[in-house]
């Protein structure tokens, strides 16, 4: 099985300091797991619409801004119509029990979170720096998919924040 997945970085600045979404994923028979919202799109589902399904159906949360999204186009075609987008970054898995592809979107939403979502619980705003601290502290707790998206984005905002 291939799978292709829209997954959010959900940022806002509280009290002077930049803060995402993080939840845990509960799954039967699985480890339970920090991640990103996010998931599967379905069959022709776009990679806007998928993101904002799937945060809104794991979180509560209405994405309302999405960084990148004042450059999509849509053709349509004949026989196909086609979405261009630019993600924040893409991941792949390589190697793993699961064939993955999907793309992270750095985004701002509004609402109220879950108290549990779409086989989420523990949904949480917390402050990047603390993110960092977690994952440096203890990386196991991370999903294996999310680990490398998080380090990603963690590494973009040093080099915003350097210059």
């Amino acid at each position: 099985m291939f799978y292709v997945n829209a997954r959010a970085i959900i940022e806002r600045v509280n009290h002077g300091h930049i803060e995402i979404v993080i939840q845990n994923r509960v799954k039967p028979n699985e480890p339970l797991t920090i991640e990103l919202p996010g998931g599967r799109i379905e069959l022709y589902e776009s990679l806007i619409h998928a993101l904002r399904r799937e945060v809104k159906e794991e979180t509560g949360l209405d994405v309302t801004e999405i960084e990148g999204e004042d450059l999509r186009i849509v053709t349509e075609g004949t026989h196909f119509n086609v979405e261009c987008v630019k993600p924040f970054a893409a991941f792949q898995t390589v190697k793993g029990p699961v064939d993955s592809l999907g793309y992270y979107f750095r985004c701002k939403a509004e609402g109220e979170l879950l108290i549990a979502g779409d086989q989420t619980t523990g949904i949480r705003w917390m402050k990047v720096q603390d993110v960092s601290d977690l994952l440096d502290e203890e990386p196991q707790q991370f999903s294996e998919i999310d680990r490398a998206g998080i380090v990603y984005y963690l590494n973009q905002m040093r080099r915003e924040l350097n210059g």
